[in-house]
C-alpha cells in the first residue's frame, strides 16, 4: 500500500504539471482568437472546450471606507475587532501580560497529514 501511494502520488503531481500546461495553451489559444477576458469555445474531434470568465467583485476597503464616512454613513462600516497575535507574543516576551491571563484563549488545531517517500540506503 505504501509503494502504490508513493507512486500514486507521484503520478497526480505529473499529471497536474500536464494539465496546467495544457490549460496555459488553451487560454492562450482563447486570448489570440477572442481576447483575453473573452468566454469561448470550440468543438474539434467529438469534445467541446470551453473557457469561462469568472468574475468577482470586492470594495476597495480604505477608499471605500474613506468615501463612506465623507457621505455620513458610518453604519455601513464593519468595525471588527480582533486579537493582534504579533502583539501579544511581544507582550509576553516583554513580560506585560503572562500566559494565565490568556488561560481559555487560546484554540489549538491540528490536522493530519500523510507523507510517503521511498527510503534509500545510504
Amino acid at each position: 500500500m505504501l509503494i502504490n501511494y508513493y507512486e500514486l502520488n507521484k503520478k497526480k503531481k505529473e499529471i497536474e504539471v500536464e494539465m496546467n500546461h495544457l490549460k496555459t495553451i488553451f487560454h492562450d489559444f482563447f486570448d489570440r482568437q477572442i481576447g483575453s477576458l473573452d468566454k469561448g469555445e470550440i468543438i474539434l474531434n467529438g469534445y467541446k472546450l470551453q473557457r469561462q470568465i469568472r468574475k468577482a467583485e470586492k470594495y476597495n476597503e480604505e477608499e471605500t471606507v474613506k468615501r463612506l464616512e465623507d457621505l455620513k454613513m458610518n453604519d455601513l462600516i464593519q468595525v471588527v475587532k480582533k486579537p493582534d497575535a504579533l502583539k501579544i507574543k511581544s507582550a509576553l516576551n516583554l513580560g506585560f501580560l503572562q500566559e494565565k491571563d490568556l488561560e481559555g484563549c487560546i484554540i489549538t488545531t491540528a490536522s493530519p497529514a500523510i507523507s510517503v517517500k521511498p527510503i534509500t540506503p545510504r
